[in-house]
């Protein structure tokens, strides 16, 4: 969303001034925070924030620039004395399908995904929106968390909403040599983790196609046509456990073994993190189908990447699905 190009007074400011950047304040909470309902949280904090320190605002800034400030600084707090969220890849090596799942770990634990449509702009510069897609992708937001608070805070500001050094150091009230040297160090954590290398979540028809097969495959519960979906490398994680697993081989063994509760199971469509995702609903022995997991499904070319299964079902409010199906 640009820049307003002139300042108001906070006699000024009115509530569709401030709503206004509620969804790319939100995609920048969850960009630091890692979590979509921490995102909400903040965003709404900073509102508040926002109302009751309007008597100071005197508009010696836009009011996107003053949100982002009452932002960051609700972020830091937040942030303050806390370990980072991760995936299960990030915490060991894979198991096979025989392991035990092992206890859960607590949701704080954990990035979570969001749903496209609180974060992503509804149109706009097709580039932004690429670049909107492409810095809400799970590694990517994983990847962030491994930054500490406040250079996460200029990676995010000068690379993913171009903003300009001068800028994020009067935000910061630091000095520009030191965004500068934070943002260095940041690109080169990054780098050492990879990031670029993971596949963007851009889906063409071709993938669609592929996406509708999935579909079929595991509502039908043939395994051997779901695992034929997936590429060599590909990778499966079920938080709140950390155990995860590599390789159709290992994945279908999964669902024919310790996974087959999910025969039988529905799927219903959304967006999460750019890319597909699935709520999926398993049967409630009554007749109809109860909340399981949101899957979010990663693609590279003509195969499946990822296969990302979120077990928490407070997120289906959150993705607007159904709370029960017929």
């Amino acid at each position: 969303m640009p820049t307003r190009p002139d300042t108001v007074g906070s006699s000024e400011v009115r509530s569709e001034d401030l709503e206004q950047h509620r969804r790319e304040l939100t995609g920048y909470c969850y960009r630091m925070l890692g979590s979509c309902f921490e995102a909400e949280d903040a965003v709404q904090e900073t509102m508040v924030r926002a109302w009751r320190g309007l008597d100071g605002f005197e508009g010696r800034s836009a009011v996107r620039s003053w949100l982002y400030r009452i932002g960051t600084n609700v972020c830091l707090d937040m942030l303050r004395g806390r370990e980072r969220r991760a995936r299960p890849m990030d915490l060991g090596p894979s198991s096979t399908a025989a392991a035990s799942l092992g206890p859960t770990l607590p949701e704080h634990a954990w990035v979570q995904p969001i749903p496209d449509a609180r974060v992503l702009p509804g149109d706009g510069d097709p580039a932004e929106v690429a670049v909107s897609r492409e810095t809400v992708r799970l590694a990517f937001v994983t990847a962030l968390q491994h930054l500490p608070a406040r250079q996460r805070a200029v990676l995010i500001l000068r690379e993913v909403l171009r903003w300009q050094a001068t800028e994020v150091a009067e935000l910061l009230e630091t000095s520009v040599a030191s965004v500068n040297s934070a943002l260095q160090r940041a690109r080169s954590t990054l780098a050492a983790r990879n990031v670029d290398d993971v596949r963007s979540p851009t889906v063409d028809a071709d993938q669609r196609a592929l996406l509708a097969r999935y579909v079929d495959a595991f509502e039908r519960y043939d395994i051997t046509a779901l695992v034929s979906l997936l590429h060599d490398d590909a990778v499966m994680s079920m938080p709140p456990y950390d155990l995860w697993l590599r390789g159709p081989v290992e994945m279908g063994r999964w669902f024919l073994g310790q996974g087959c509760g999910c025969r039988g199971s529905r799927l219903v469509a959304t967006a999460a993190n750019g890319g597909p995702a699935f709520g999926s609903y398993r049967p409630d022995g009554q007749g109809g189908f109860q909340p399981f997991a949101l899957q979010v499904i990663e693609i590279s070319g003509d195969r499946i990447v990822g296969h990302h299964n979120f077990l928490d079902t407070s997120l289906f409010a959150a993705f607007g699905l159904p709370a029960h199906l017929p």
